[in-house]
């Protein structure tokens, strides 16, 4: 019974860490409809930025993090700024622009860091559950996803950018009629989705050490999350990290952890073809 506590416990941790990745995709997509696929690279920047604040700047770990989120939220709108900067650049090229962004960044990466797995110590102490001995990081990145959500949710119906934001996701030239500048709101949706990547980055790199090529693997689970809201709900992303986290653990602990990439491609499938066989019903 302990054993299967740790996993679900450990399995919505990550779970969670996949859904503000998954956050990220849909901020990007509601707003300018491209699928950001440097979205795992601004984690493992942020976990890297982190990391060397902590290690080598000795800076206090909360500030190291919070540096390091806010590094990825800079190099996020760096790049919405060369994927969406010229009007009229269709979805397609800016995603393909996106993937070219993340694969040079592995040059940047290994340039800096180096090819070996870093991680930095987590929360200290842990705590017992049901049998279980948890780390206490696991509430640390559980409450700070719910907040930081919940925050998201507030600022997309409660504040001018993100009601304009809003806008841009329901009908964009109607937005642009009406005087909402829909360039800026995509390089906000660029910039959010790199501090959503970056906070995720920082959550878990003390549970999981990343390296260079890490950001496949947090790319395809937080893709795979945020297909489970269609790229349009932040509470649906919450929903299929959870499902994604909790399954990867159990697949991890019971079976073998190379596993785990597969349970989320053959997710994100499964849901592709659900989603394309609703939408035919529907029409």
């Amino acid at each position: 019974m302990s054993e299967l506590v740790g996993y679900l416990i450990s399995g919505i941790a990550v779970g969670c860490g996949y859904a503000l990745l998954a956050s990220g995709f849909v901020a990007v997509f509601r707003v300018t409809e491209v699928i950001n696929f440097a979205q795992g690279t601004l984690a493992v920047l942020g976990g890297f930025v982190a990391y060397s604040a902590l290690t080598s700047a000795r800076l206090p770990q909360g500030l190291a993090e919070a540096l390091g989120v806010l590094a990825a939220g800079a190099a996020g709108l760096a790049f919405g700024g060369v994927a969406i900067g010229k009007r009229g650049t269709p979805p397609l090229a800016s995603l393909v622009i996106t993937l070219g962004l993340a694969v040079a960044a592995y040059a940047a990466e290994i340039a800096i860091w180096g090819d070996t797995p870093l991680s930095f110590p987590a929360l200290p102490g842990d705590f017992v559950l049901a049998g279980a001995h948890l780390l206490r990081q696991y509430l640390l990145v559980i409450g700070v996803a719910l907040v930081t959500l919940l925050a998201l949710g507030a600022f997309f119906t409660r504040t001018y950018t993100g009601r304009g934001m809003t806008a841009c996701a329901s009908n964009r030239f109607a937005a642009r009629a009406v005087g909402i500048n829909v360039r800026r709101m995509g390089l906000f949706a660029f910039a959010l989705g790199g501090l959503l990547g970056g906070l995720a980055g920082v959550l878990l790199i003390p549970i999981q050490p990343l390296s260079f090529n890490s950001d496949v693997n947090l790319a395809i689970s937080g893709f795979a999350a945020a297909i489970f809201g269609g790229l349009r709900s932040f509470e649906m992303a919450l929903a299929g990290g959870l499902v994604l986290g909790v399954a990867e653990s159990l697949v991890a602990g019971y079976a073998q952890a190379s596993y785990e990439t597969v349970v989320a491609l053959g997710l994100m499938l499964l849901l592709m073809i659900w989603q394309a066989h609703r939408r035919l019903e529907l029409a």
